[in-house]
């Protein structure tokens, strides 16, 4: 642990002094609060947080350390990083190295002992804003100068960060059991464990970058199209909100998450919004209206889909009828979308949730018997006209998700 001074500024000139953890130096992004007890190496690891400086609402951090099994990307995608109390020793038995060596050597620079209730209660009640880490000999700068470079700091609206998560090359994922055909992964900022998810249900997953055009996608030759999830203002993503309704003109099987329910929203011609401070944590309670079922779930997003949350409404780009699926309960926030004439829909959080909860992760499956269902109809093949008795409704046990850990993503 180091002793260096360190302090975190935010926007309206809030201060919370305390000492550098990881990387010494200074970082300017937008401050989110994250509720998970644990999984921080997942949190840290999923692209969805490119561009903002993360505070655990956890008091105690690190003390299962890192190791090479969990990471959900190739990187820390964190701007920054603030915990309350890092933990003095790692005791676990995969762990390879301590947290604050990680950030240190990918250069996050973060901040330890501050009160993150405080910090926490604030963004709550102000919203979340950019804000400042300023660590070492960047913590002697002049209050003033610090504030200044703050508020000089990109917003999260407006942005676009996909090009800066995506691969820049097509990558393969191989199906596991039976193959039923190549699936097209826009990669917006993926996690390892949704590929792994796609993948254990026959999919060969075809991993694209966000640069890919319709022609392109079209020469794969997919059976269906799936957008992940990723950091960034879905308003400022127009080219991939053009390719999704080329897609869905098609008649190709769509599923979305997170971001990529956001873009499916907007091509069926909804708006999207900012939320004052937005979900993330993994104990976000979420009903399906269609089984009046409530799922635990994990969340990573700062915008919303603007739609009607009660009732079957036309698409307003001319994709037929629409319905939200899923509703968040804390504030009744869109957390899901149905198409009903067109083979495709999407969800806000991450059913994957690499650590847990795992009460969503039926809806791979949904996707799976929805892309069987349109092949079968291409065949000729008598399906229910639907698809609807094909779906499974309830949450199923998945005994291939066996996670290491316990947390969210988003």
């Amino acid at each position: 642990m180091t002793s260096a001074p360190a302090v975190l500024v935010l926007e309206d000139g809030t201060r919370f002094p305390g000492r550098a953890y990881g990387a010494e130096g200074r970082t300017v992004g937008e401050a989110v609060f994250a509720t998970g007890m644990s999984g921080y190496q997942e949190t840290l690891t999923d692209p969805s947080y490119a561009g903002q400086i993360v505070v655990q609402t956890a008091p105690h951090i690190g003390n299962t350390g890192m190791n090479d099994e969990d990471p959900e990307s190739r990187r820390i995608w964190v701007d920054g990083y603030v915990v309350r109390d890092p933990s003095r020793v790692v005791s676990n038995h995969r762990a390879v190295r301590s947290l604050d060596d990680e950030l240190v050597e990918q250069g996050v620079v973060g901040i330890s002992g501050i009160d993150t209730r405080a910090l926490t209660r604030r963004l709550r009640d102000a919203g979340v804003m950019r804000a400042g880490i300023f660590s070492g000999e960047d913590a002697r700068l002049d209050p003033e100068r610090q504030l200044e470079l703050v508020r000089a700091g990109a917003g999260m609206a407006g942005r676009n960060l996909s090009a800066e998560v995506s691969v820049a090359e097509t990558l393969v994922v191989p199906a596991v059991g039976e193959r039923i055909g190549r699936l097209a992964v826009l990669d917006l900022g993926v996690k390892a464990s949704t590929l792994r998810h796609l993948s254990e249900r026959g999919f060969e997953v075809h991993v694209l970058p966000q640069s890919v055009t319709l022609d392109e996608l079209r020469a794969l030759e997919p059976v269906a199209v799936f957008y992940s999830n990723g950091p960034g203002d879905p308003a400022a993503s127009d080219g991939h909100v053009e390719l999704l309704q080329g897609v869905l003109r098609d008649g190709l099987p769509f599923f979305g998450i997170c971001f990529g329910n956001q873009l499916l929203g907007r091509a069926l011609g909804f708006g999207t919004y900012k939320l004052p401070f937005g979900h993330r944590g993994i104990n976000q309670p979420v009903l399906d209206k269609e089984t009046g079922r409530i799922e635990i779930t994990a969340h990573n997003h700062g915008f919303a889909v603007d739609a009607p949350v009660e009732g079957v409404v036309e698409s307003p780009a001319g994709f037929g009828r629409v319905e939200v699926s899923h509703v968040g309960l804390n504030d009744q926030v869109v957390e899901g979308l149905r198409a009903l004439d067109i083979p495709a829909f999407s969800v806000q959080y991450h059913p994957e949730a690499a650590a847990g909860p795992h009460d969503s992760t039926y809806l791979f499956d949904r996707f799976r018997a929805m892309v069987s269902d349109a092949l079968l109809k291409e065949e000729g093949t008598d399906v229910p006209s639907d698809g609807s008795d094909s779906l499974p409704r309830e949450p199923q046990n998945d005994p291939s998700d066996q996670s290491n850990s316990t947390e969210d993503t988003h």
